[in-house]
């Protein structure tokens, strides 16, 4: 029996995924209930132990030392409380073993009841310990149930919510699909733990990477920063932390297998893989892939920086419905501004200042002593009494060449030589790009001309001779 007990407090154990010593417990506070119903006081202090090694069940009771006992579940004889405990006194209380011979059917069934509740909570208190270390995880699950506005995904243990907020929009479901979904939160309710997955965060692109590419999970090669349109497009800034290792070659892989399998993983989301620069310019050049870029203008005090490409990359820089350009700005933090070349040089020359020189015409005094020479006075104020006098600057005087003054925080980064414009002279898209010359990329087809026709000052084509084959029947002949 003793035997029996011990095994079936096994099974439950395993069945449940529980520690046995958890089990034990449970059964333990189930058995005070049970016997605090039946055989004791319902505010008396007992303790019920169970003996691992043979499974014997003990109940303790708190009793108090008097001369006469008047109620024997709380009192307990002096001469007796001297066997458990030589130096005991009167009108302590003493914990005595006072375990019943049976326990009636409203006990049983109290104490199986008790039981059931507290290996309930026990399990729910070990799935929150276990998956709450796990947030910010990526886990694998099974599609179990499809609801109007959420999924519910099998992890093993215990079900997971996969909002529609956390959904991939392009993605369709189907009960049996096995998914790869990040943790996002464990929250204890009077159900159980809820456990809330997603599919649309970008964490879930690092995780990837990190089962993918060995050198991400072992740290030679570090994501800095990724943003992520879920289920359209991703990018994502590498870097080396040891010298001599391709950080992009690495997350790519061997023809493109490693990347390839973060793809399938996402139902076909691209990812954009490019090196990270801590030079903001060079940065955000490569962060605007496939795009090729001329120059870069940073404005640091506006956190803007002004992107040249050529005319015909403009829609690439840009990308479908302004894509490119969102995750660029995005992963680098800073505002982007795309420009064509040739707007940009129409821009720059029209920021050239214009020198305007005025004829001065208000009096100005002469120094004492001075001889009386040409009088100036400011445009359009004539002092009454005073002549006009045109005055000409000297020829001994060199020219002043005035440049274009650009703010001290906005530096311009090239990345292929721009050609400047002279003055008043504007580039268009046909300048730059080429205008293509007729019948340019037309393959020219080849006339055939009959044998014995051919064009005046050509050489008549050799025709074709057949391969024969000659047999040779005596050799000394030849």
């Amino acid at each position: 029996m003793k035997s029996e007990f011990l095994l079936a407090i096994t099974q439950l154990s395993a069945e449940k995924n529980l520690p046995k010593e958890v089990v034990i417990s449970a059964v333990e506070s189930a058995l005070v209930s049970a016997y605090r119903k039946d055989a004791f006081l319902p505010n008396q202090n007992i303790v019920v132990k169970i003996n691992r090694f043979t499974g014997r069940v003990e109940v303790w009771a708190e009793k108090k030392v008097v001369e006469k006992i008047q109620d024997p579940r709380q009192e307990i004889s002096l001469a007796e409380a001297k066997r458990i405990k030589p130096d005991v006194k009167l009108e302590e209380l003493l914990m005595v073993e006072s375990t019943p011979s049976n326990a009636g059917r409203i006990a049983a069934q109290t104490a199986k009841q008790v039981i059931l509740q507290r290996l309930h909570e026990a399990e729910h208190s070990a799935i929150f310990e276990e998956y709450a270390g796990k947030a910010a995880d990526i886990v694998s699950g099974v599609v179990q149930r499809l609801e109007p506005r959420q999924v519910m995904v099998d992890l093993g243990r215990t079900q997971a919510v996969l909002p529609s907020n956390e959904q991939i929009p392009s993605e369709r479901y189907r009960v049996g699909q096995r998914l790869k979904v990040l943790l996002l939160e464990v929250a204890k309710t009077a159900k159980g733990p809820r456990v809330i997955v997603s599919r649309s965060h970008p964490d879930l692109v690092k995780r990837l990477f990190e089962l993918e590419v060995p050198e991400v999970a072992n740290g030679q090669v570090e994501i800095k920063t990724m943003a992520r349109e879920a289920g359209f497009r991703s990018k994502v800034a590498v870097a080396a932390r040891q010298p001599g290792i391709d950080p992009v070659g690495c997350c790519v892989g061997l023809r493109g297998i490693r990347i390839q399998n973060i793809v399938s993983e996402l139902s076909g989301e691209k990812i954009d893989v490019v090196q990270w620069n801590a030079d903001p310019a060079s940065f955000i050049a490569s962060a605007l892939s496939p795009a090729q870029i001329v120059a870069v203008e940073l404005k640091k005090s506006e956190g803007v920086a002004s992107v040249i490409v050529h005319d015909r990359q403009l829609s690439l820089a840009i990308g479908k419905e302004g894509q490119n350009a969102r995750l660029a700005a995005k992963l680098t933090g800073w505002k982007v501004d795309i420009k064509t070349i040739s707007a940009w040089e129409i821009e720059r020359a029209a920021r050239k200042p214009v020198i305007e020189v005025e004829e001065v015409k208000e009096e100005v005094p002469a120094a004492p002593g001075a001889p009386p020479g040409p009088v100036a006075v400011a445009a359009g104020k004539e002092a009454p009494g005073i002549e006009e006098v045109a005055v000409e600057a000297a020829q001994d005087e060199p020219a002043v060449e005035i440049a274009e003054e650009e703010a001290p925080e906005a530096r311009l980064v090239t990345f292929e030589p721009v050609a400047v414009p002279a003055k008043g002279e504007l580039r268009f898209a046909e300048d730059i790009m080429g205008a293509p010359s007729r019948g340019e990329g037309k393959s020219k087809k080849k006339k055939k001309v009959a044998p014995g026709k051919e064009r005046e000052g050509e050489a008549p084509r050799a025709k074709k001779v057949r391969r024969q084959e000659v047999v040779i029947e005596d050799e000394e002949q030849y």
